[in-house]
């Protein structure tokens, strides 16, 4: 039995050709930066920083930023010189069974799900809670908390919407299941049209981003960034699921914000999101390294400012009780007077900012599926398209059912937490992909090549396994647990089933197994 069997990159790129039975290519360069950024600016940037400066690396997170752009930087020139050379749908996934084997690619194709389809469910959940704030800004109603909160989750708050429903419990989180219905509905439309509205999306979260960072720079408070670290007798605070005890290893300190590295890290998931849609690209040897570098440098430096002016503006602690998911509309209302029309806009920008994270993320897992699929180690379902849009329709209506289950009925603490890991994961083996391609095949052409390669490969590896050392024992139980049902299915149907294996003959020229031979 030949796990690591390879899939030769020749055969990659005859699927690159497009037909009536291939993806429709459709994006130029500026379509794939706005991907980059849709997929970027979300709920990493209005959620999660949030969530790491109050839990683990208080101001500090600014430091975190710089960690976990770092590693994405390092990986994003592997995933650059990858989606240049091998511009098809599948990201890391591809990669991985051109250079490491089926089994490998397998691995990373199951642990993408953790990255987009719960990278989806996440974003949702967010999006339920600044659906609320709209609702509650501009219409004074909200959603009782039981139908828009998991039933892992009750109210601990005594002011704002919630006060009357103090010790309530979540049922299911009903808002998160709508948005993701109505971007499955857009995403089965067609590409082209999904790229479109991400385009104006975009246009409109990162002017809203640039004037908080314009306008709150002066409303800083000194006292919020001192001490610039949780120090380890900081206490604790009680949160809807539990408590944060900050003397905890991973809560203050280098190591709390070596931990934030690993929360924010979610944040930047969207850039390789840009190489799943490799195959839908005009003209993918030039614009895929464009598309995935210039969005991961725009979005870099408008983290780090915005989360100096975020934990400026209110003290950490405050972003577990009062703020929580929607800390950024709290941070404005509570502390710079006078712009309660920008907590307004605020409101309206992230829940659009959100939509099109949650759409790259549902059009990226779908890509992924896609192409396991016409390798012959999934369903058929999954590379199903439309016989008129030219989408995979039926698995985009799989991944709906999957992703409104999370984003129904868990907390997006844990959700998130599990997009993290799985992401890391992938980008170390997209580092030590390149290496080993670099070795093994240096003559195929690089339209894109990694800078400095025998440095960038192993330190980019190196950086995100020690964000992936941060994450608690429970984020590597679920990674492992995931990853065995994984191997299951590997077992019991894909390995019988693979094209490139049915019909491989090995070095000592032997003739097919007619076991894998149709």
């Amino acid at each position: 039995m030949k796990l690591f069997i390879k899939k030769p990159i020749q055969q990659l790129l005859a699927a690159t050709v497009e037909s009536e039975k291939t993806l429709k290519r459709t994006l130029g360069v500026g379509s794939l930066i706005a991907l980059g950024i849709g997929a970027i600016i979300g709920a990493g940037l209005f959620v999660r920083t949030a969530a790491a400066a109050g839990e683990h690396a208080g101001p500090a997170v600014t430091i975190s930023f710089i960690i976990a752009a770092s590693g994405c930087a390092l990986a994003g020139l592997c995933y650059a010189e990858f989606a240049s050379m091998i511009p098809i749908a599948g990201s890391a996934y591809t990669y991985s069974y051109a250079t490491m084997g089926e089994f490998i690619a397998w691995i990373i194709g199951w642990d993408l799900v953790l990255e987009y389809a719960l990278g989806a469910a996440t974003v949702s959940i967010g999006w339920s809670q600044y659906f609320n704030e709209f609702l509650n800004t501009f219409f004074h109603v909200h959603i009782p908390f039981s139908l828009c909160h998991s039933p892992f989750e009750s109210s601990i708050t005594t002011t704002g919407m919630y006060a009357a429903e103090y010790g309530a419990h979540g049922l299911i989180n009903l808002p998160a299941i709508f948005i993701i219905l109505m971007l499955t509905l857009l995403l089965i439309r067609g590409t082209a049209e999904s790229a479109v509205v991400n385009n104006i999306i975009v246009v409109v979260k990162v002017a809203i981003v640039l004037l908080i960072i314009g306008l709150g720079w002066k409303y800083i408070n000194p006292a919020n960034h001192t001490p610039y670290m949780i120090p380890a007798d900081a206490g604790s605070v009680k949160v809807s699921t539990g408590v944060v005890n900050y003397a905890d290893t991973f809560n203050h300190g280098w190591l709390g914000v070596l931990r934030g590295a690993s929360v924010v890290f979610f944040a930047f998931i969207g850039f390789d999101a840009v190489s799943t849609a490799a195959q839908e690209a005009k003209n993918p040897q030039k614009d895929m390294p464009k598309g995935i570098l210039i969005s991961l440098v725009i979005c870099t430096a408008l983290y780090i400012l915005f989360s100096h002016v975020l934990t400026g503006l209110a003290s950490y602690k405050d972003f577990l009780i009062q703020g929580k998911e929607a800390s950024v509309t709290y941070a404005i209302t509570n502390f710079m007077p006078g712009y309660g029309w920008l907590a307004s806009l605020v409101t309206v920008a992230i829940l659009a900012g959100f939509s099109s994270v949650i759409l790259v993320m549902l059009m990226g897992q779908t890509r992924v599926f896609y192409t396991m699929s016409t390798d012959g180690l999934i369903p058929p379902i999954f590379s199903k398209l439309h016989p008129k849009h030219r989408t995979p329709y039926k698995s985009q209506w799989l991944f709906f059912v999957f992703v409104s289950l999370f984003s129904g009925f868990i907390p997006d603490r844990i959700v998130g937490d599990m997009v993290s890991i799985g992401t890391l994961f992938a980008f170390v083996l997209v580092c030590l992909g390149i290496f080993i391609l670099r070795r093994t095949d240096p003559d195929i052409i690089r339209p894109f090549k990694t800078p400095w390669y025998m440095v960038v490969c192993p330190l980019g590896a190196v950086v995100c396994l020690c964000m992936i050392a941060s994450e608690g024992w429970e984020n590597w139980a679920r990674l492992i647990v995931w990853l065995l049902i994984g191997f299951v299915i590997y077992f019991g149907y894909s390995i019988k089933r693979s094209h490139v294996r049915r019909g491989v003959v090995d070095a000592a020229n032997n003739p097919p197994n007619p076991k894998y031979v149709e």
